[in-house]
């Protein structure tokens, strides 16, 4: 089974206390993840969310204008804002597959309702994969069959079941109160989201409505997923989804929403961490930025650099590198204020550079957490982004993906 990428342990910080779970650390939730041949692997491939009771729902979904047949049909379920169940189908992506492509994905929202004896427009529908390829839903048919009475308390299954090219399950958990937050999420090749990651599915007993879930989930994909690149490559199937089915309660919302970006960005950076072929997690820091909108593009236009993330692999304190992938962004700064630190080693002031000591702070690039901070010394706001290093490794994996 790949290795958990989770939280390390059980902590409590700012009355939020973080577990070492995901969906099914929620009250009234169960999860199932089933190997039924869609892979040729043999691994898990088919997975099923459930709550006990319909709960309010709100997604986001990629801006990629190829999308995929089970973002057309969740979309669709999700009109009036409800939900119960969700399906997820590993190893075909069931994107530019026509309108059979939309009745297989309507057809598996079917047989999973059919199943857990609910409305069919109450189950949301997700497939990742190989892109151009219809569902074997002969396979997939039969393999829903039965799946209701391996429902269980034991969401990691799940967390496997949706993974392609991870090499680790994702998942986080939080508790605030009374209240629970849990998610999994999949994600490590094609990662350059506009709303989301590949796929991430979270769930809380909190009581919301569909409208301040909806408000709430984008401005936590705002700080996290939206924040991070593996590759440039924006997916045809990314989706976020959250549900809340009320069991436990209300919870004051600013509270909530601390707890849904602490879930977010922990899962974000896992996928980053999880990045085809990467070595290290590279962390960019934006500050004294003049607004918020120029802080986030700038650290999103260094983690994205390929020369940046090609350094990174490489040891390598080329802080030209830095300025030229900020200076090619849509966000225009003053070069000549600007201040560059490389694992905590100044290296730039005022837009030149400083006399550092390279082969240490080269060493000191070897982690596997890098950070990178720059100030803008213009203004009061900031923004972290995530990513990872260009490694032999993904290209090796993006030559061979089909054959």
């Amino acid at each position: 089974m790949p290795r958990t990428l989770s939280f390390s342990s059980c902590w409590v910080y700012n009355k939020m206390e973080i577990l070492n779970d995901g969906v099914t650390a929620v009250t009234g939730v169960s999860a199932v993840g089933s190997a039924i041949g869609i892979k040729k692997s043999g691994k898990k491939d088919l997975a099923l969310i459930c709550s006990s009771v319909p709960c309010n729902a709100a997604a986001v979904y990629t801006k990629n204008h190829v999308k995929g047949a089970p973002l057309a049909i969740t979309k669709s379920h999700l009109k009036d804002g409800k939900a119960q169940a969700i399906i997820v189908a590993s190893g075909v992506a069931n994107v530019c597959t026509g309108k059979k492509g939309l009745k297989d994905a309507e057809k598996m929202a079917e047989l999973a309702a059919h199943e857990m004896g609910i409305k069919k427009e109450n189950v949301l529908v997700a497939s990742t994969g190989v892109i151009g390829a219809f569902l074997p839903m002969g396979v997939i048919g039969q393999g829903i069959k039965g799946l209701k009475q391996h429902l269980s308390r034991k969401g990691i299954d799940a967390a496997e079941a949706i993974l392609t090219t991870d090499a680790g399950v994702k998942q986080a958990a939080v508790k605030l109160g009374n209240i629970t937050i849990g998610a999994i999420a999949k994600g490590a090749g094609m990662i350059h989201p506009n709303m989301a990651t590949m796929l991430c599915f979270i769930f809380t007993d909190a009581k919301f409505s569909s409208s301040k879930l909806q408000t709430m989930l984008k401005k936590a994909v705002d700080s996290s997923f939206n924040m991070i690149s593996v590759d440039m490559d924006t997916s045809t199937s990314d989706m976020a989804i959250l549900m809340a089915n009320g069991l436990k309660g209300e919870i004051k919302e600013e509270t909530f929403q601390e707890g849904l970006n602490a879930v977010c960005i922990a899962l974000a950076k896992k996928v980053v961490t999880d990045g085809e072929g990467a070595t290290k997690l590279i962390e960019v820091q934006v500050k004294d930025a003049k607004t918020l909108a120029q802080a986030r593009t700038l650290a999103r236009s260094v983690i994205s650099s390929n020369l940046v993330k090609a350094a990174c692999f490489g040891n390598d304190p080329n802080w030209g590198r830095i300025l030229a992938a900020m200076g090619k962004s849509s966000e225009w700064f003053d070069q000549e204020n600007v201040d560059i630190f490389i694992q905590g080693t100044p290296v730039v002031g005022k837009g030149i550079a400083l006399g550092f000591n390279k082969s240490l702070v080269s060493h000191a690039m070897k982690a596997k957490e890098l950070h990178i901070l720059v100030s803008l010394n213009s203004g009061k706001e900031a923004a972290t982004a995530w990513g990872c290093d260009l490694t032999h490794e993904y290209i090796k994996i993006n030559a061979e993906y089909t054959t």
